[in-house]
């Protein structure tokens, strides 16, 4: 049975093929349409899984979206007739939801076909999407973001292939809400920016975490719930304007003048960070620590159970989840590559596979390759079209027959100080370049974040870069050693390892880390492993193939990439073609 899974008319919108309860391929609008964050249908995401499938719009036995106009219909019904701005926005987002089926048969060039479309309440989704895709036959689960079918976190436990809901919260309380506010208040307007407050409170001091402890009211060990005083933001009051129809999507303003009042004046975007900013930062973040971990403490105690699955946007602080195994007693941890609202698709699909009969689970989503490939022809016509234009710009290119003196070449490039663009196998789904999309560098070199700066990302300095490490030498360079395949944990660098990993070690002493395994990802386990050979140190610094836009998907956007910015070698499948250098 083939099933697809949407997430559509939101951000990160997505597609992803199950057949027979395994996942086949997923992937997100916005490597193929090339908008950060793509919102409205996934028309390309849809036909490109259906290619990996192998299948016709005739095949699918139905789609499954996340999304369900009737939950929690009392508490929408109320805040309509309180609030008829966001009535109507929301009876805009129904009437698309109503022709997913249609929409998608005419992408797919049958537009006189029926597809069935199937709902699935946003936070289950969620929770399905981690639980089941993980290695646990039991486990507390925790889905928290900003706001999907007028809630903001759920919980409840799983077993075999079910899932128990146990409580929710419901708007307009959300740590999501909360943290996306703050972190437009700090001029990063963006949807998603909200990575860029998570880097850049390491450099401040929670100063303010009294004032966020009134923002955000959870009594340490009370109820599961949390809420916020209405008072600091502006959704409650008059809802916000949210586009999610096509393009990038774009939210209102979600804080209230009397947050500005309490805090002071809004930082402008592209003004320069100060103590202030940096305290303000700072508190949120200790604030959000607070009431997750206290949460998760309590679901663990109140389940009785040691496994821990965690969804929702708010998944990808890497930071938070760093802290969970020590802080709240659960032994294991899992969340999927793509945690966010992309990961929808995979949990509709996903859940409704389970919920068509009593199936055993027979998949676990050990790695994240599950986007498109180029193959050795496609990768040689595109290098022998345009292979004058390469030599023009100072650059050779040579082909290797052997896999080991590929390895030997670009770890030695790395060492020698060279950033490398390093395009091999499927693209990753989620957000994070796992060793397939990636450019990587020398992380023993103190200025390799100035000059990867410089020459390819433009980005703020304050922002870190992640390690990726060989698994079994985790223990050696952080303290703690449990997996983090998909780069969403951070763990303390130990102190005498600091100095050899600087360009991977955050100003508070910790590391983004990415473990790697021959399991997973064996081409980019053995070249960590001879950078390791050739260096002593078996970590590489890793960022995502991309300059201020979604990560390349094609390897002619991985070509443009390097020949518009500074990097110094770019390595497609066995091609490895490198800008000449001086002397």
């Amino acid at each position: 049975m083939l099933i697809i899974g949407i997430n559509a008319y939101h951000g990160d919108a997505s597609a992803a093929a199950v057949v027979d309860g395994r996942l086949i391929a997923a992937a997100e609008e916005e490597r193929f349409n090339r908008i950060k964050h793509a919102a409205g249908f996934p028309a390309d995401a849809l036909r490109y899984v259906l290619r990996e499938v192998g299948a016709t719009a005739r095949d699918i036995a139905f789609i499954a979206v996340a999304r369900d106009p009737w939950a929690r219909a009392w508490h929408k019904a109320l805040r309509a007739f309180r609030m008829p701005k966001l009535a109507a926005s929301r009876l805009g987002v129904q009437s698309r939801f109503a022709t997913i089926g249609a929409q998608a048969a005419r992408v797919l060039g049958i537009p006189d076909a029926h597809i069935e479309v199937r709902r699935v309440e946003h936070h289950r989704a969620h929770l399905a999407s981690a639980f089941l895709v993980s290695p646990f036959d039991e486990a507390a689960l925790f889905s928290i973001d900003g706001l999907g079918d007028f809630a903001s976190a759920m919980w409840g436990a799983g077993r075999g292939n079910q899932i128990t809901p146990m409580g929710a919260v419901t708007f307009p309380h959300s740590l999501g809400i909360a943290y996306t506010a703050v972190t437009q208040y700090l001029g990063f307007p963006k949807y998603g920016d909200e990575y860029k407050v998570m880097g850049l409170a390491s450099y401040g001091e929670p100063e303010l975490l009294d004032e966020f402890r009134r923002i955000i009211v959870a009594p340490n060990g009370g109820a599961m719930g949390f809420a916020l005083d209405e008072r600091y933001f502006a959704h409650s009051q008059n809802g916000a304007d949210m586009t999610w129809d096509s393009g990038e999507p774009r939210i209102d303003r979600l804080f209230s003048g009397y947050l500005v009042e309490r805090l002071g004046p809004p930082r402008e975007p592209g003004a320069d960070v100060d103590d202030r900013h940096r305290a303000i930062a700072s508190s949120l973040q200790r604030r959000l620590e607070e009431v997750v971990l206290d949460r998760l403490g309590m679901l663990r105690k109140s389940t009785g159970l040691r496994n821990l699955c965690l969804a929702g946007g708010v998944a990808f602080n890497c930071v938070v989840n760093g802290k969970i195994r020590e802080a709240t007693g659960f032994d294991q941890v899992y969340i999927q590559p793509a945690a966010g609202d992309a990961g929808l698709a995979i949990g509709a699909a996903m859940h409704q596979w389970h919920a068509c009969g009593q199936r055993d689970r027979a998949f676990v989503m050990e790695h994240a390759n599950w986007g498109p490939e180029a193959d050795a022809n496609e990768i040689d016509q595109l290098v022998g079209a345009r292979g004058a234009e390469i030599e023009g710009q100072g650059c050779e290119i040579v082909r290797f027959g052997s896999e080991r003196e590929l390895l030997e070449r670009t770890a030695r490039a790395i060492a020698d100080g060279q950033v490398v663009g390093w395009f091999q196998g499927r693209m990753e789904w989620g957000p994070r370049a796992l060793g397939n999309r990636s450019i990587l560098a020398d992380p023993r070199r103190t200025e390799m974040r100035d000059i990867l700066n410089v020459k390819i990302k433009r980005r703020e300095q304050f922002r870190p870069f992640a390690p990726s490490i060989l698994e079994e030498s985790a223990g050696e360079y952080f303290t703690q050693s449990y997996p983090s395949p998909f780069m969403l944990m951070a763990y303390d660098v130990r102190p005498e390892k600091r100095a050899v990993i600087p360009a991977t070690t955050h100003v508070d002493g910790t590391g983004r880390l990415q473990t790697v395994n021959a399991r997973q990802n064996r081409l980019y386990y053995e070249l960590i492993r001879e950078f390791g050979r050739q260096t002593g140190v078996p970590v590489v610094l890793n960022t995502s193939f991309n300059e201020n836009e979604p990560v390349c998907c094609k390897p002619e956007e991985a070509l443009e990439c390097f020949l518009r910015t500074k990097m110094d070698v770019l390595v497609l499948g066995n091609v490895f073609i490198a800008r000449r250098r001086d002397g």
